[in-house]
């Protein structure tokens, strides 16, 4: 038979769009880091009154606790549990209580951060604020979402929400908190390699940046947490009709790297 005379079957396209149900707001599990105070708390609490069970991680679980049991008696299901995100071995326990338990893990914010350096320069580099600042804002989130990553695959369904901050961003960099705008930038670049990773699995990944926030980091001056939370746990709730990936937002707003 010649070249001419064979039929070939057409090939099929890769599939980019995920078929995974988006599971009911009442059997999503979602995990927060940093969730003892500020941003992290907030966005707990708005997720646990949308119907989500959540995680609350914290360093010290004991006293969240109290935050937790307040939730719940407002009719959340929230439970604070022990996670350093520098801590390898915090990250897989607090991992596998939830797969233990649930059997799966829905949504993932990745807030904890710290080390933002006002007074800090560029070409005086402090190191021990360098590598807390990228252990912490980068490394952590990277490690924790790694961890977290099987138990939404086994589901064909996640939302992984990194807290960034748009003082990373070229347009508006300055000179100053150096080791936070790094990290914070790197994370950014985190984002964008992951969720091309993650294309066509149901997993989106963006990244948020809450604005400036009246917490102990950012010092007063700044909006509510609550305010500042809402932008965060829409891209937590992200339906598959608004489905965007890679992408970094401020108020459900597009904004640029």
């Amino acid at each position: 038979m010649s070249a001419a005379n064979v039929h070939r079957l057409p090939v099929q396209a890769r599939r980019t769009k995920t078929v995974a149900v988006e599971p009911p707001l009442s059997q999503r599990v979602a995990l927060v880091s940093g969730a003892n105070r500020g941003i992290g708390l907030e966005v707990a609490k708005q997720l646990a009154a949308s119907g989500v069970t959540v995680f609350m991680g914290m360093r010290e679980p004991g006293k969240g606790e109290k935050v937790a049991r307040a939730i719940r008696e407002l009719g959340g299901d929230a439970h604070a549990i022990r996670l350093n995100v520098t801590k390898q071995d915090d990250i897989d326990k607090a991992i596998a209580h939830i797969g233990d338990h649930f059997g799966r893990l829905d949504i993932l914010v990745n807030n904890a951060g710290g080390y933002y350096d006002p007074d800090g320069r560029p070409s005086t580099p402090d190191l021990d604020v360098i590598r807390g600042a990228l252990e912490v804002n980068l490394i952590g989130a990277w490690c924790l979402t790694a961890a977290a990553l099987p138990l939404m695959k086994r589901h064909g369904y996640g939302r992984v929400v990194n807290v960034s901050s748009e003082c990373a961003v070229r347009a508006i960099c300055g000179e100053n908190s150096p080791a936070y705008r790094v990290s914070k930038a790197a994370l950014n670049a985190y984002t964008q390699v992951l969720a091309r990773e993650m294309a066509g699995s149901g997993i989106l990944v963006n990244a948020v940046c809450p604005g400036w926030t009246a917490t102990a980091l950012g010092g007063s001056g700044g909006r509510p947490a609550a305010e500042s939370a809402e932008g965060v746990v829409w891209a937590a709730l992200l339906s598959e009709r608004e489905a965007s990936s890679g992408e970094f937002f401020r108020d459900r707003m597009k904004i640029g790297w």
